[in-house]
């Protein structure tokens, strides 16, 4: 059963059955807002770029994007770039696995961002989401929908921390400017 998630809301990565999760996918999806024109109404293709950022004791040591699909470790992989978005209609535009697993003991938290590497603003993009999935089956375990768009150009989207012994997801939507995961750096630390 989905959860679907308000700003700020922490929710625990174990299974139904007490297990703990071992992979999961965190999907990123939007669509190009139809904006007027004098000749109608027309949409303009959207660039976001989703990129995890690994942190050991709040220290950025890793990052995951479309130029570094595979963190050095090999326990998050990203599964490549989407140049115009809803392709899915509602499904994962871009992908980051994370094999809970094989992240390093001293990585502490990862941070799931969205920037427009172009400089479109979300006032051009609609139904935009992140959704953490159950890799090992499919089921989607929480959803994080962003409420209507605003003139910035990036959102820190969500965050997976430890939690003694498991796993942790806390929606974030928080609104940031930036074309890239390390211009929105000051707004992530505040965050972690």
């Amino acid at each position: 059963m989905t959860v679907n998630m308000t700003k700020g809301q922490a929710i625990s990565l174990q299974k139904d059955d007490g297990g703990t999760l071992t992979a999961v996918r965190m999907g990123l999806g939007w669509q190009a807002a139809p904006r007027r024109g004098l000749f109608g109404t027309r949409t303009r293709e959207v660039d976001l770029d989703a990129s995890a950022v690994l942190f050991a004791d709040k220290q950025p040591v890793d990052v995951v994007f479309f130029r570094h699909l595979v963190s050095d470790d090999g326990s998050v992989r990203h599964t490549g770039d989407n140049l115009v978005g809803g392709v899915g209609q509602g499904g994962d535009d871009e992908a980051v696995l994370v094999d809970l697993q094989r992240v390093p003991v001293h990585i502490d938290q990862i941070v799931f961002t969205v920037n427009s590497f172009t400089g479109q603003t979300f006032q051009e993009v609609r139904h935009a989401f992140c959704r953490m999935v159950d890799e090992t089956n499919g089921q989607e375990l929480a959803r994080y929908t962003l409420a209507g768009g605003g003139a910035y150009t990036a959102q820190i989207m969500a965050k997976v921390h430890r939690s003694g012994s498991g796993w942790q997801m806390t929606a974030l939507g928080v609104p940031a400017n930036g074309r890239t995961f390390q211009d929105l750096m000051p707004t992530i630390l505040p965050v972690l």
